[in-house]
């Protein structure tokens, strides 16, 4: 079965980076899409974007649009969450998940594969 597996979390001032890693045991098949998703104290899991792995197309929601750039490695069966001018705001444990059934990659329910999360503390 495909394992996913995320790194690069951790600790960063507000206004740093952090370059988030989603490895894959195999290439998803599903569409080819891998979606990222993170889950603050008290809230909801929640979608923040996702890459096309044929068209390497790349979608975002409005609250990391122009921050956050998803890119990916086919060669390595790695996907990236690369994550710029940090704030507190995007404290997280941060999730990467695989091959959603249908076109409704947005929500939750639909993908298949998921890894075991990665925290983002940002520190003001």
């Amino acid at each position: 079965q495909l394992q996913m597996a995320e790194s690069g979390g951790g600790l960063v001032q507000a206004g740093g980076s952090l370059r988030l890693s989603c490895e894959r045991s195999a290439r998803t098949v599903n569409g080819y899409r891998v979606g990222w998703f993170r889950q603050a104290p008290g809230k909801e899991r929640q979608y923040i974007g996702s890459i096309n792995m044929r068209g390497t197309s790349t979608d975002y929601v409005d609250s990391v649009r122009g921050r956050f750039t998803i890119s990916r490695d086919n060669a390595k069966n790695t996907v990236y969450l690369q994550m710029n001018n940090l704030t507190p705001e995007d404290t997280a444990v941060y999730y990467c998940a695989a091959d959603p059934r249908g076109s409704t990659y947005k929500l939750p329910g639909v993908y298949t594969y998921w890894g075991q999360g990665t925290q983002v503390t940002v520190s003001s």
